[in-house]
């Protein structure tokens, strides 16, 4: 069976050459010719030896994901559906912006958390992507997007060369990036490479739900940016909303922030927070937020993010005068707090939307519908600052 090549970080294709008997050098030209290049055919690469050429083209692959699907919106996002086999299929997105071009990138075929507004989570989890699965919908988003670039006639970068699409990417596509740890860090690390992508480590950023332990691990092998889904100001509320917060609860949480910040690109942590209408939206939530940020002593920056509704969720977006009033008090604070604005809503493209298609292996949808309703403000409020 052939070896998929985007499954190596650079190291890892330097062993596989070295195990074909070719010097690191070799692997460093073939890793440009891969990720820079975008290049698929080995007899393209035209300064490797015509020997490894043909020996590459019986071992090994570049493994491009078939693509099911794409869809523009018309604010110019463009979501991709990918087969990754055995029934499932993953998405990934790319939000083009005045200042960088994102991709929201899927780490997972579903997702095991379950967070209750989340529609991924809603359709269980299947399997771990591969690192070469992770990599692929970057390699495709970013080729792809620069070939029609050219098609177009737009301006190449110095010297001629293509203008880069994606400088910036985000691991909040499909699942829960830290519980496929094993093949994120080389992802990550084949992102980061000057020989690969060269994404700058403070634009690459690995959103989590609170896998506390691997914020540890992460924080040692490969300190990106970090996202972390929040939603909530209180374990009572949050073990609701996100049922990973009754395995590792917010102090914790809040202690591997702030140890992971001092060797962080970025001097805070990013909150996330999905306002859900008559949930987590209230005032007292908001300055409940703002005693525990100061109280756990978090640098930190807040992102609202407008609910994305889908079936059966139960789930309403809180009203804009609702999320501009909670918005206020956390500014008031003193602290940075942005509202998401949603894109590709219109294919289904904006945050908590992706869903792709998952055989799921865990009965979530049945789970999901057997949890009792959250409670509504003012007994939720009142539950949550007991």
């Amino acid at each position: 069976m052939a070896v998929d090549l985007l499954d190596f970080d650079l190291e890892g294709l330097a062993a596989f050459c070295e195990g074909l008997g070719e010097k690191r050098f070799r692997a460093v030209q073939l890793f440009r010719w891969i990720h820079q290049k975008g290049a698929s055919d080995f007899d393209a690469m035209s300064d490797l030896a015509k020997s490894l050429r043909t020996r590459l083209a019986g071992d090994a692959a570049i493994g491009a994901l078939p693509v099911i699907s794409e869809q523009a919106s018309a604010d110019g996002t463009v979501k991709w559906l990918f087969d990754v086999g055995g029934g499932n299929a993953v998405e990934a997105v790319f939000i083009p912006e005045d200042d960088r071009g994102t991709l929201c990138v899927s780490s997972q075929a579903g997702c095991a958390v379950g967070c209750r507004f989340c529609s991924t989570g809603h359709q269980g989890f299947s399997r771990n992507l591969r690192t070469g699965e992770i990599v692929a919908q970057l390699w495709h988003a970013e080729h792809r997007l620069r070939a029609r670039r050219a098609t177009a006639g737009a301006d190449a970068g110095p010297g001629g060369a293509p203008l880069r699409m994606v400088d910036n990417v985000v691991m909040m596509g499909m699942g829960e990036p830290l519980q496929n740890y094993g093949a994120l860090v080389p992802a990550l690390r084949t992102m980061l490479d000057d020989h690969g992508y060269g994404l700058s480590r403070r634009r690459v950023t690995v959103s989590t739900s609170g896998v506390v332990p691997m914020i540890e691990r992460l924080r040692e092998d490969c300190p990106v940016a970090l996202a972390v889904s929040l939603h909530a100001p209180d374990d009572a509320l949050r073990d609701m909303l996100v049922p990973l917060n009754r395995k590792y609860p917010i102090a914790e949480l809040m202690a591997a922030c702030r140890a992971y910040l001092p060797v962080a690109p970025r001097d805070f942590v990013m909150f996330e927070y999905c306002m859900l209408d008559g949930v987590n939206d209230a005032d007292a939530q908001a300055r409940a937020l703002v005693d525990l940020v100061r109280r756990e002593r978090v640098p930190c920056k807040f992102n609202l993010i407008p609910f994305n509704p889908f079936p059966g969720s139960g789930l309403e977006r809180s009203p804009p005068e609702r999320v501009r009033a909670f918005q206020r008090i956390l500014l008031d604070a003193g602290f940075v707090a942005t509202v998401r604005r949603t894109r590709g809503d219109d294919i289904d493209a904006a945050c908590g939307q992706l869903a792709g298609e998952v055989r799921d292996r865990t009965g979530a949808q049945a789970r999901l519908a057997r949890r009792r309703t959250i409670p509504l403000h003012p007994q939720n409020v009142a539950r949550s600052l007991r």
